[in-house]
């Protein structure tokens, strides 16, 4: 495991469950503060399940459980409030799903319902978070249409943009490029250098090569236990477990 001094997320000893299923087994692992870190592996494997479980998305789903620790800046988050949690912890998902709603009123949506933001400085806080998401200059002149007129990659970004409107601590990306097109996910995998500067930023992604573009750390998951964890350099070019060779040189998956 890749030491931190101070880690804005770690998981100790987790196990979660779909009922009798058990789909993560143990895993520790420390999620360093303001970098990318990237979670591959073959699909069912259990990085989006570890995913869901940072802001407790996974319990919305009925019978389900969680053992273990997890800890956001050295506080277990399974006890706090959890629209409190998911202030801290924001959430983009596989497919872009704006609100039916104006392009303003999408980013403007988190503000309004937390109180966060006095409405005479809303429209700055708009603003922000779309240049925060790389879409003001492509939206400025057309706020108040609505945001399912925007492209696959605009409304991705727009997801984007709403989430920073609360100014998330750290960022989940579940495979948030799978939907979009080529150029599509050049513009997000730019963005994400940008906003590591502001926030932690955790992606899961099926793309092994964009998880090598964009990833500081990557933690390789494989029938729900995580195989291995370390810097995307050493994951790519010189793993310590022969299951992450075989997954990366694509003897299996």
């Amino acid at each position: 495991m890749a030491p931190s001094a101070c880690p804005k997320l770690k998981s100790i000893d987790l196990n979660f469950y779909y009922g009798t299923y058990k789909a993560l087994h143990g895993i520790s692992i420390e999620i360093h503060e303001r970098k990318v870190t990237a979670f591959i592996g073959p699909s069912g494997c259990g990085k989006s399940t570890f995913l869901r479980t940072m802001n407790r998305m996974n319990e919305a789903l009925r019978n389900t459980r969680v053992e273990g620790q997890l800890l956001l800046d050295g506080e277990d988050i399974f006890p706090m409030e959890v629209s409190g949690l998911r202030r801290r912890v924001g959430m983009v998902f596989q497919r872009p799903n704006p609100f039916p709603k104006s392009i303003y009123d999408n980013v403007a949506y988190g503000p309004r319902v937390n109180g966060s933001v006095r409405r005479g400085d809303m429209d700055a806080k708009v603003e922000q978070s779309l240049r925060g998401a790389a879409l003001w200059d492509e939206v400025k002149d057309k706020l108040h249409k609505s945001a399912f007129d925007l492209s696959g990659g605009q409304q991705q970004r727009l997801c984007i943009a709403r989430a920073l409107a609360v100014d998330p601590e750290v960022l989940l990306l579940d495979e948030p490029c799978s939907a979009l097109d080529p150029i599509a996910t050049s513009k997000i995998e730019e963005l994400l250098f940008e906003l590591k500067k502001i926030c932690t930023i955790v992606i899961v992604t099926h793309n092994m090569q964009q998880a090598a573009r964009v990833a500081d750390y990557t933690g390789f998951f494989l029938l729900g236990k995580l195989i291995e964890f370390a810097d995307t350099k050493v994951i790519f070019k010189n793993p310590t477990k022969k299951e992450t060779e075989d997954y990366i040189t694509g003897r299996f998956g």
